[in-house]
């Protein structure tokens, strides 16, 4: 059975973090599990903590402040290389994405490289997102996709799974970006090595407990990281 690692970002999500771990750890693919917490006020650390001292599937890494979701995805990618992971995944804590979904990736390992969990690959599978932010999502990812010429129809996905080849084709710690800027520069990057990429439907639903991390200033950095992106595949730079 291949060595895979989940990496869950954490800020302030104690009242989800103990049934999102469960749930992780009773499916049959032997996951293991990597929180990156960021010094969460409401002790997600601590809970998170006893629970790996009880269970050796169970990783955790504090850091210091609140650093932000890219800078964690990096970290874990680079403990994933680092211990020999076959792949790893990225995933919220608050069950917007459905740990349930973990074995439909997992079987697309042998074809592809990146799997990207989308919610707009067949429709549109969102639940109780006001209209609003389900159009700002939507023409955001439609407007990513125009710009880099990426096929993929939900580059702002926060649900992938990457194969130990894709972690390894890019240097994570160039990037420079944040929430929805670094999911679609870790597509783009990807993509323009040449390695194969998957989307697979996902039904997202908004989270059941707690606060959104989502900022202006996120939003704003992702618009012009597509300019960026843009400008390096007509140079033919490198991505990151």
């Amino acid at each position: 059975m291949k060595k895979g690692l989940v990496i869950i970002p954490t800020y302030n999500e104690a009242v989800n973090i103990k049934k999102i771990i469960n749930q992780i750890l009773s499916l049959p693919n032997r996951l293991e599990i990597l929180v990156v917490d960021d010094n969460s006020p409401d002790g997600t650390g601590n809970i998170v903590e006893k629970l790996a001292r009880a269970n050796k599937r169970i990783h955790l890494v504090r850091r210091p402040s609140k650093m932000g979701l890219g800078t964690a995805y990096v970290l874990g990618f680079g403990y994933a290389i680092e211990h020999g992971y076959d792949f790893a995944f990225e995933m919220d804590a608050d069950f917007s994405h459905n740990p349930d979904d973990l074995p439909r990736f997992i079987e697309l390992l042998d074809e592809y490289d990146l799997i990207v969990g989308s919610r707009y690959v067949d429709g549109v599978s969102v639940v109780n997102w006001p209209m609003k932010r389900l159009l700002l999502s939507f023409l955001a990812c439609l407007f990513a996709r125009i710009v880099t010429g990426i096929p993929v129809k939900d580059l702002t996905s926060g649900f992938k799974c990457y194969s130990n080849k894709a972690l390894g084709s890019v240097n994570w710690k160039n990037f420079k970006v944040d929430g929805y800027g670094f999911q679609i520069q870790s597509v783009f990057c990807i993509c323009k090595t040449g390695l194969r990429i998957k989307e697979i439907p996902i039904i997202f639903v908004e989270r059941r407990q707690g606060e959104s991390k989502m900022s202006k200033r996120i939003i704003w950095e992702a618009f012009w990281l597509v300019w960026k992106l843009r400008a390096k595949s007509i140079l033919r730079r490198k991505c990151s």
